[in-house]
């Protein structure tokens, strides 16, 4: 049996000790077989006339680069939001490619970018696929020649409700009365992502679908219709992350979807703001070559000096409690064990 570990974001501006953010998890980070986070921010110096404060979260890409090696970060998904435009990427790309970081989801043309990243440890081959469904209209999405991420098309519309189909909707006769959200993934897009996964299933013997989607805390109609179609094509265990909040976890298919990880190390944004005390979920999995054996996560937070803490479960007895009922609208049974939660992978 081993041990894998995913977490969401990890944005590492304005970090000036590169031990600092990840110390208090770095010994189970170097315990376990495989580490695989999403890596929110670019290791990139940008030119002294570009302003960090309008796009791109850029890092120093020694510090940030010796930051995840030092804490044994196998692997990264930089197919999100904040990996923007040819120079930040490509430099991103380089950084890690020169620390053994292991990456999926960008590169220099749209190939690299879909392509699935591959990596074995202790006899288990790990495969992992990364795409965003939330990104910039120009500089971004990367093309059959130009540098970018890996995307799911998502779509929205506006229905006026025409059907009370709940207590709380007016008829439909009362003037202003509020559109209905209404999202959903792009049929190719989706396509391309689960074909990628059909692919990948035959060469891999655990396989992590990525997705970086979502606004606020809820489970939007795309991301449930993106996670389900990747374990429908193979996926073994779908993770979440961009809104910033630990979201609904739903077990498909016995698979489980963690919709939202939330920030894992995540202390300051744009002009060096710092965000509070951002909550986010680091799952332990137990794999083997057969597959997913079982899965818990426990709630993670980080102190004032930006150092990530896992949490006692008797302090988040709230998030824990929100994260429940979310998860029972998908029928998803939580059982607490210790300071960890455990997915019960029955449909």
């Amino acid at each position: 049996m081993a041990r894998l570990i995913l977490t969401g974001d990890v944005n590492l501006m304005n970090v000036t000790d590169p031990a600092t953010p990840l110390c208090r998890v770095a010994e189970e980070f170097h315990a376990a077989d495989m580490v695989f986070s999403n890596l929110e921010c670019c290791l990139y110096a940008p030119p002294v006339t570009q302003s960090f404060h309008n796009e791109g979260f850029f890092v120093d890409p020694d510090i940030g680069a010796e930051a995840l090696a030092g804490a044994s970060i196998r692997a990264v998904g930089i197919a999100n939001n904040v990996n923007y435009g040819e120079a930040a990427i490509l430099s991103s790309i380089a950084r890690l490619d020169r620390a053994g970081i292991h990456h999926t989801g960008a590169g220099a043309n749209r190939a690299a970018a879909c392509a699935p990243l591959i990596v074995e440890r202790n006899g288990i081959r790990y495969g992992f696929l990364q795409r965003s469904s939330v990104y910039w209209p120009t500089n971004h999405e990367a093309g059959p020649h130009d540098p970018g991420i890996a995307v799911i098309r998502a779509h929205t519309a506006y229905q006026v409700p025409m059907h009370k189909t709940r207590p709380e909707i007016p008829p439909m006769n009362r003037p202003g009365i509020p559109p209905i959200v209404v999202t959903w993934a792009d049929a190719a897009s989706l396509k391309a992502f689960t074909d990628d996964l059909v692919s990948l299933r035959s060469q891999a013997d655990i396989v992590v679908a990525s997705c970086h989607w979502g606004l606020g805390k809820d489970t939007l109609t795309y991301m449930r219709d993106i996670g389900r179609a990747a374990i429908d094509a193979g996926a073994d265990i779908v993770v979440g992350h961009g809104p910033h909040y630990s979201l609904a976890v739903e077990v498909y298919r016995g698979k489980p979807i963690f919709y939202g990880l939330g920030g894992f190390s995540f202390h300051t944004g744009h002009g060096g703001r710092a965000h509070g005390d951002w909550v986010g979920m680091m799952v332990r999995a137990d794999v083997t070559r057969d597959g997913l054996l079982g899965v818990r996560f426990q709630f993670a937070r980080h102190n004032a000096e930006n150092e990530t803490v896992l949490c006692s479960l008797a302090n988040e007895q709230a998030e824990f409690a929100d994260i429940a009922r979310r998860g029972a609208e998908h029928g998803t049974r939580l059982e607490p064990a210790g300071d960890e939660v455990r997915v019960l992978l029955e449909d």
